[in-house]
């Protein structure tokens, strides 16, 4: 089953199951992937259902830190809600140990030996680990990992 077809599904159960806040996130979902759908006239397959779930999630995230700080925890909450459905739909995490060593592999592939390599690095390292680590954690173990090249 595709993962398209796995949210429109679970978008059903959801609504069977008279799951408001759950349907409504589900929703969300399906309505960022049809507007990309119909923007660009394009069939989405799982990588960019991926791609636009990873940004939906960041975008939750940013809103978490924002109603924390305004004292909106009620907000903050259905936010973290969100996070929670749309997150069911990504990738397994890889663990910290599988980062390092797709980082180690990608300097070996590129040659990589200075901080001035890191666009070249980092665009080696995006499709191999979007969706399954956030990009800028990543970006500051390739920094790291340049520094101590040096």
């Amino acid at each position: 089953m595709s993962l398209k077809e796995r949210i429109s599904e679970d978008m059903k159960a959801a609504m069977r199951a008279k799951e408001a806040a759950k349907l409504g996130a589900i929703r969300l979902l399906m309505a960022a992937m049809k507007q990309r759908e119909v923007d660009e006239r394009i069939v989405l397959d799982d990588t960019s259902i991926i791609a636009i779930t990873e940004k939906l999630i960041k975008q939750r995230r940013d809103s978490v830190s924002q109603y924390d700080a305004a004292g909106r925890k009620d907000l903050a909450d259905a936010e973290r809600f969100e996070i929670e459905v749309l997150s069911a739909y990504m990738p397994a995490a890889l663990s910290d140990a599988e980062i390092d060593a797709a980082i180690q592999a990608a300097i070996t592939e590129t040659g990589a030996s200075s901080a001035a390599d890191m666009g070249k690095l980092m665009a080696s390292l995006k499709p191999k680990l979007a969706g399954r680590a956030d990009m800028s954690a990543v970006s500051a173990r390739v920094k790291a990992a340049l520094a101590d090249k040096n």
